[in-house]
């Protein structure tokens, strides 16, 4: 008997992991990811904003709220700010000539997203264990096999072959890239997604 778990589920979608990189590599020559955010070994770049308003994807706000224990009385606390993910309608003009323009028309037709990002997780570095309010949607597009993703106490490998993947970022979790490359995906706050 498999055991299936139904924290990490795979869509029955798939986009050009070659085209993924490219559009990737277009965006980090035309912006570079934002390393001010506060968080050691993580980095941003969003991909749609609040429609004519740059700030929305500037600082804390690309963050948003999360809840983590941070430390042995287990005592929950929420940190940073809240975001209305549902405003988050506007594809950033500088990267409308990217292939991430055709991505992002293609999952908005399928998903009701907020804000959509460009992840970066540095080599040998973990996030914190933490909790988010909705689920997120990933697809993969640099990464290597010490990169995993644990929710609760299951742990996946999400490969880079172009899938898409829906996590269950409602329960606690965390991603470390536990390699020597650095891990890169593209991360959708999914507003509209239960999970069984």
């Amino acid at each position: 008997m498999s055991l299936v778990n139904t924290d990490f589920q795979k869509q029955n979608l798939k986009f050009d992991i070659k085209k993924l990189r490219e559009a990737c590599d277009q965006v980090l020559n035309i912006k570079g990811f934002d390393t001010s955010l506060g968080i050691p070994h993580f980095a941003s770049i969003s991909l749609n904003q609040i429609p004519g308003d740059p700030s929305s994807i500037k600082g804390n706000k690309a963050r948003g709220v999360y809840w983590t224990k941070p430390d042995s009385s287990g005592k929950e606390v929420s940190r940073d700010v809240t975001i209305d993910e549902s405003k988050y309608t506007e594809f950033v003009s500088e990267y409308k000539n990217t292939y991430f323009k055709e991505v992002y028309d293609i999952l908005v037709k399928k998903y009701k997203l907020g804000r959509v990002r460009l992840l970066l997780k540095e080599p040998r570095s973990t996030l914190s264990w933490h909790r988010d309010p909705e689920p997120r949607l990933h697809i993969p597009i640099y990464t290597n096999p010490g990169a995993i993703m644990v929710i609760d106490k299951s742990a996946q490998h999400m490969p880079a072959d172009g899938s898409v993947w829906v996590t269950n970022n409602l329960k606690y979790h965390n991603a470390f890239n536990g390699g020597e490359e650095n891990r890169v995906h593209l991360v959708a706050c999914v507003l509209d997604y239960k999970f069984n």
